[in-house]
């Protein structure tokens, strides 16, 4: 069972959070400060590299607690920059759906046996579909190159991403890993989607505004639930699915670091997150899916597909400049 930290002052109760936004709003704080007597400090971030440059500053990582991705965690665990956590004092874990207490089935998490990292907000990257348009949900990634949709597609302009969705309309197994052969294949299947591309968007509140103005049928969904709600509140009358040969997924989590000050108190944060008002108002709030409750556009048997390092980062993108720039199929071979 967690133990409540020390009976210190908060004056010298503190927790430094390492977050992104949305993640510790100051409602969540204050009240975490109230139970606790304790004073928290949030730095935000914006992007792997800054919560990189953050844990990388000069002397001792100045943060008790950081959220990232597990491609990230691994990075930190690796570098002895987290500690192992006690899941038998983050009760709260008990709480998560199944596929997110088993920790040893998400690459990153774990290392050596232990615990480093715990789940605490995700998004899979599905289809959005406008139901006006689209009677019958699409059941594949394929759908986005149908011809009737031609001139009504939206995608997420992102070389990384791009290729792994193509991979998995292809039957590639895995999308991160893609040899020279099937990099060449899906380049061509990426310069076939310009048939019935709109555009590219980079924000969700871009892709809304294209979406609600052109009468967009179908859009490669990068911010998953969290576009859906945007649309939705805009008045876009939009379903969303995970094809059936599974969804790219982002997943964040909450860690230790190894020079936390006041690991109970640490410990706590974590555990505080995992309760049902707190991810619930980050659902609320964000639109994010949280890892108690199955998401209504996201059913718990979908297959999701976490995130991992690719391949051949320089590769990618070469090719997606070329795709994004409009040359022709003969200029790939």
């Amino acid at each position: 069972m967690l133990m409540p930290p020390g009976t210190a002052s908060a004056a010298e109760n503190v927790l430094r959070v390492l977050a992104w936004p949305g993640y510790a709003d100051r409602d969540v704080v204050k009240d975490f400060e109230a139970r606790y007597k304790a004073r928290v400090e949030v730095t935000l971030v914006d992007s792997d590299e800054a919560l990189w440059d953050k844990m990388h500053a000069a002397g001792a990582p100045p943060f008790d607690v950081l959220a990232a991705n597990p491609v990230e965690i691994r990075r930190y665990t690796r570098e002895h920059l987290l500690a192992p956590l006690e899941l038998a004092r983050l009760p709260n874990t008990r709480r998560q759906l199944p596929r997110f207490q088993a920790l040893a089935s998400i690459d990153g998490l774990t290392e050596g046996g232990k615990v480093y990292a715990i789940p605490f907000t995700y998004s899979s990257m599905g289809l959005i579909y406008d139901r006006k348009q689209i009677a019958v949900a699409p059941t594949s990634m394929a759908e986005l190159w149908n011809p009737r949709y031609r001139g009504k597609v939206l995608d997420f302009n992102s070389a990384e991403h791009n290729f792994s969705f193509a991979a998995l309309a292809l039957g590639y197994p895995d999308p991160f890993q893609l040899s020279a052969a099937q990099m060449h294949g899906i380049a061509l299947k990426l310069v076939e989607l310009r048939r019935n591309l709109l555009t590219y968007y980079n924000l969700p509140e871009e892709a809304t505004a294209f979406f609600i103005q052109h009468k967009v049928a179908l859009m490669f969904g990068n911010y998953g639930t969290q576009q859906v709600a945007q649309l939705r509140r805009a008045g876009a009358d939009v379903g969303y699915v995970i094809p059936d040969e599974g969804a790219l997924a982002w997943l964040d989590c909450w860690a230790m670091t190894s020079s936390a000050a006041n690991r109970p108190l640490a410990l706590a944060w974590i555990n505080t997150m995992l309760e049902p008002g707190v991810s619930g108002r980050l659902t609320q709030r964000q639109g994010l899916a949280n890892t108690l409750t199955a998401a209504p556009e996201d059913n718990a048997n979908a297959h999701l597909i976490w995130l991992r390092p690719v391949d051949d980062i320089q590769q990618r993108e070469a090719l997606w400049s070329k795709i994004v720039s409009g040359d022709r199929p003969e200029s790939f071979r």
